[in-house]
Protein backbone atom coordinates (compact mmCIF):
# COMPACT_ATOMS: atom_id res chain seq x y z
CA UNK A 1 0.00 0.00 0.00
CA UNK A 2 1.38 3.40 -0.95
CA UNK A 3 -0.15 6.15 1.11
CA UNK A 4 -0.33 9.72 -0.18
CA UNK A 5 0.49 10.67 3.40
CA UNK A 6 3.85 8.87 3.37
CA UNK A 7 5.89 11.94 2.26
CA UNK A 8 4.12 14.06 4.87
CA UNK A 9 4.80 11.48 7.61
CA UNK A 10 8.46 11.36 6.61
CA UNK A 11 8.59 15.16 6.75
CA UNK A 12 6.98 15.15 10.22
CA UNK A 13 9.50 12.54 11.38
CA UNK A 14 12.38 14.64 10.00
CA UNK A 15 11.00 17.79 11.66
CA UNK A 16 10.66 15.97 15.00
CA UNK A 17 14.31 14.94 14.75
CA UNK A 18 15.28 18.51 13.85
CA UNK A 19 13.40 19.90 16.87
CA UNK A 20 15.07 17.33 19.16
CA UNK A 21 18.48 18.26 17.70
CA UNK A 22 17.80 21.98 18.25
CA UNK A 23 16.70 21.39 21.84
CA UNK A 24 19.86 19.44 22.58
CA UNK A 25 22.09 21.82 20.65
CA UNK A 26 22.12 24.16 23.65
CA UNK A 27 23.84 21.44 25.66
CA UNK A 28 26.99 22.16 23.67
CA UNK A 29 27.21 25.52 25.43
CA UNK A 30 27.25 24.07 28.93
CA UNK A 31 30.31 22.41 30.43
CA UNK A 32 29.09 18.94 31.24
CA UNK A 33 29.88 15.50 29.97
CA UNK A 34 28.05 12.22 30.16
CA UNK A 35 30.42 9.56 31.43
CA UNK A 36 29.15 6.01 31.87
CA UNK A 37 25.60 7.33 31.87
CA UNK A 38 26.41 9.88 34.61
CA UNK A 39 26.23 13.62 34.10
CA UNK A 40 29.47 15.29 35.17
CA UNK A 41 29.80 19.06 35.49
CA UNK A 42 33.03 20.98 35.67
CA UNK A 43 33.77 21.63 39.39
CA UNK A 44 33.63 25.42 38.90
CA UNK A 45 30.20 25.10 37.31
CA UNK A 46 28.92 22.93 40.19
CA UNK A 47 30.10 25.58 42.64
CA UNK A 48 28.33 28.25 40.60
CA UNK A 49 25.18 26.10 40.52
CA UNK A 50 25.21 25.63 44.30
CA UNK A 51 25.39 29.42 44.71
CA UNK A 52 22.24 29.74 42.56
CA UNK A 53 20.20 27.25 44.60
CA UNK A 54 17.23 28.82 46.34
CA UNK A 55 17.29 27.86 49.98
CA UNK A 56 14.41 25.72 51.17
CA UNK A 57 12.91 28.22 53.62
CA UNK A 58 12.99 30.99 51.02
CA UNK A 59 11.39 28.64 48.49
CA UNK A 60 8.59 27.77 50.90
CA UNK A 61 8.05 31.42 51.92
CA UNK A 62 7.73 32.42 48.25
CA UNK A 63 5.35 29.56 47.42
CA UNK A 64 1.66 30.40 47.36
CA UNK A 65 -0.67 28.74 49.82
CA UNK A 66 -2.55 27.22 46.86
CA UNK A 67 0.66 25.66 45.53
CA UNK A 68 1.28 24.01 48.89
CA UNK A 69 -2.38 22.98 49.27
CA UNK A 70 -2.58 21.36 45.81
CA UNK A 71 0.71 19.44 46.12
CA UNK A 72 -0.98 16.35 47.61
CA UNK A 73 -3.48 16.33 44.73
CA UNK A 74 -0.68 16.57 42.18
CA UNK A 75 1.35 13.81 43.83
CA UNK A 76 -1.70 11.58 44.26
CA UNK A 77 -1.30 10.68 40.57
CA UNK A 78 2.00 8.97 41.31
CA UNK A 79 0.36 5.66 42.24
CA UNK A 80 -1.86 5.36 39.12
CA UNK A 81 1.06 6.44 36.91
CA UNK A 82 3.33 3.83 38.51
CA UNK A 83 0.60 1.21 38.02
CA UNK A 84 0.25 2.26 34.37
CA UNK A 85 4.02 1.95 33.98
CA UNK A 86 3.98 -1.56 35.45
CA UNK A 87 0.98 -2.78 33.46
CA UNK A 88 1.97 -1.40 30.05
CA UNK A 89 5.47 -2.80 30.55
CA UNK A 90 4.07 -6.25 31.36
CA UNK A 91 1.60 -5.93 28.49
CA UNK A 92 4.30 -5.31 25.92
CA UNK A 93 6.70 -7.90 27.39
CA UNK A 94 4.01 -10.55 26.95
CA UNK A 95 1.93 -9.44 23.98
CA UNK A 96 4.50 -7.76 21.75
CA UNK A 97 6.63 -10.91 21.80
CA UNK A 98 3.67 -13.10 20.93
CA UNK A 99 2.61 -10.90 17.98
CA UNK A 100 6.13 -9.83 16.88
CA UNK A 101 5.38 -6.15 17.42
CA UNK A 102 8.59 -4.12 17.88
CA UNK A 103 9.06 -3.32 21.56
CA UNK A 104 9.13 0.22 22.89
CA UNK A 105 12.29 1.20 24.72
CA UNK A 106 11.15 2.64 28.05
CA UNK A 107 14.47 4.44 28.55
CA UNK A 108 13.83 6.55 25.45
CA UNK A 109 10.68 7.95 27.06
CA UNK A 110 11.26 7.93 30.81
CA UNK A 111 14.27 10.17 31.38
CA UNK A 112 15.02 11.28 34.91
CA UNK A 113 18.15 13.41 35.06
CA UNK A 114 17.28 16.92 36.26
CA UNK A 115 17.73 15.97 39.92
CA UNK A 116 21.50 16.11 39.27
CA UNK A 117 21.35 19.90 38.95
CA UNK A 118 22.96 21.51 41.99
CA UNK A 119 20.97 24.75 41.57
CA UNK A 120 17.73 22.97 42.49
CA UNK A 121 16.74 22.50 46.13
CA UNK A 122 15.39 19.11 47.20
CA UNK A 123 11.73 20.07 46.64
CA UNK A 124 12.51 21.25 43.10
CA UNK A 125 14.48 18.04 42.49
CA UNK A 126 11.56 15.88 43.66
CA UNK A 127 9.23 17.90 41.41
CA UNK A 128 11.54 17.39 38.44
CA UNK A 129 11.74 13.66 39.07
CA UNK A 130 7.95 13.48 39.27
CA UNK A 131 7.42 15.46 36.04
CA UNK A 132 10.07 13.54 34.11
CA UNK A 133 8.62 10.24 35.29
CA UNK A 134 4.94 11.11 34.75
CA UNK A 135 5.38 12.62 31.29
CA UNK A 136 7.78 9.87 30.27
CA UNK A 137 5.41 7.09 31.35
CA UNK A 138 2.47 8.72 29.55
CA UNK A 139 4.50 9.06 26.33
CA UNK A 140 5.77 5.48 26.71
CA UNK A 141 2.24 4.16 27.25
CA UNK A 142 0.96 6.14 24.26
CA UNK A 143 3.58 4.60 21.98
CA UNK A 144 2.73 1.11 23.22
CA UNK A 145 -0.96 1.85 22.65
CA UNK A 146 -0.32 3.23 19.15
CA UNK A 147 1.59 0.10 18.11
CA UNK A 148 -1.16 -2.06 19.60
CA UNK A 149 -3.80 -0.08 17.70
CA UNK A 150 -1.82 -0.45 14.48
CA UNK A 151 -1.67 -4.20 14.96
CA UNK A 152 -5.29 -4.83 15.98
CA UNK A 153 -7.44 -2.00 14.63
CA UNK A 154 -5.68 0.10 11.99
CA UNK A 155 -8.77 2.07 10.98
CA UNK A 156 -8.97 5.86 11.05
CA UNK A 157 -11.73 7.43 13.12
CA UNK A 158 -14.75 9.01 11.44
CA UNK A 159 -14.41 12.13 13.60
CA UNK A 160 -11.35 14.34 13.80
CA UNK A 161 -9.25 13.33 16.80
CA UNK A 162 -7.25 15.97 18.61
CA UNK A 163 -3.73 14.89 19.46
CA UNK A 164 -3.82 11.65 17.51
CA UNK A 165 -0.60 9.70 17.13
CA UNK A 166 1.18 9.71 13.78
CA UNK A 167 0.62 5.96 13.19
CA UNK A 168 -3.07 6.69 12.49
CA UNK A 169 -2.05 8.28 9.19
CA UNK A 170 -1.10 4.79 8.01
CA UNK A 171 -4.49 3.31 8.88
CA UNK A 172 -7.30 2.37 6.53
CA UNK A 173 -10.05 4.84 5.85
CA UNK A 174 -13.12 4.69 8.06
CA UNK A 175 -15.82 2.71 6.24
CA UNK A 176 -13.44 1.18 3.67
CA UNK A 177 -14.22 -2.49 4.37
CA UNK A 178 -12.57 -3.70 1.18
CA UNK A 179 -9.37 -1.75 1.82
CA UNK A 180 -9.29 -2.92 5.43
CA UNK A 181 -9.51 -6.59 4.43
CA UNK A 182 -6.99 -6.12 1.64
CA UNK A 183 -4.40 -4.15 3.67
CA UNK A 184 -4.88 -5.51 7.19
CA UNK A 185 -2.02 -8.03 7.18
CA UNK A 186 0.41 -5.54 5.63
CA UNK A 187 -0.55 -2.81 8.13
CA UNK A 188 0.15 -5.18 11.02
CA UNK A 189 3.74 -5.52 9.84
CA UNK A 190 4.45 -1.93 8.85
CA UNK A 191 6.84 -0.74 11.55
CA UNK A 192 9.67 0.33 9.24
CA UNK A 193 9.60 3.86 10.72
CA UNK A 194 10.87 2.57 14.06
CA UNK A 195 14.58 3.09 14.47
Amino acid sequence: MSSPLKPLLEEIHDLEKLVADKIHQTADHWPFDIQDGRIVFDPAVRTQHREQMQRLMQYLRESSLMAIATAPVIYSLLLPIAMLDLFVSLFQIICFRVYSIPRVSRSEYVVIDRHHLAYLNWIEKVNCVYCGYANGVLAYAREIASRTEQYWCPIKHASRVKGCHSRQCLFCEYGDAEGFRREFDELRQRFSDIE
